[in-house]
């Protein structure tokens, strides 16, 4: 599993979507943002489609995920 705690645009309560991590202030899974851009879907599709989330969190998202992805590379 990720460690997200390092990252301001999201949180994780045991009671909230079954302690997954969301988009602070949402009840919308981080795991929601990589399953639609996987599935072809933009950022701004996935802003439409899910109007709690701000572009700010989307993009503290990818950023955390990039430097996490940095750091594990040899």
């Amino acid at each position: 599993m990720k460690d997200w705690t390092e990252c301001d645009a999201v949180e994780r309560h045991p009671h909230v979507v079954s302690g997954a991590w969301v988009f602070k202030g949402t009840r919308v899974p981080v795991s929601a943002l990589f399953e639609n851009l996987r599935d072809g879907a933009s950022v701004d599709e996935f802003l439409e489609w899910f109007p709690g989330v701000t572009r700010d969190q989307v993009e503290g998202v990818l950023n955390h995920e990039i430097e996490t992805a940095e750091a594990n590379t040899p």
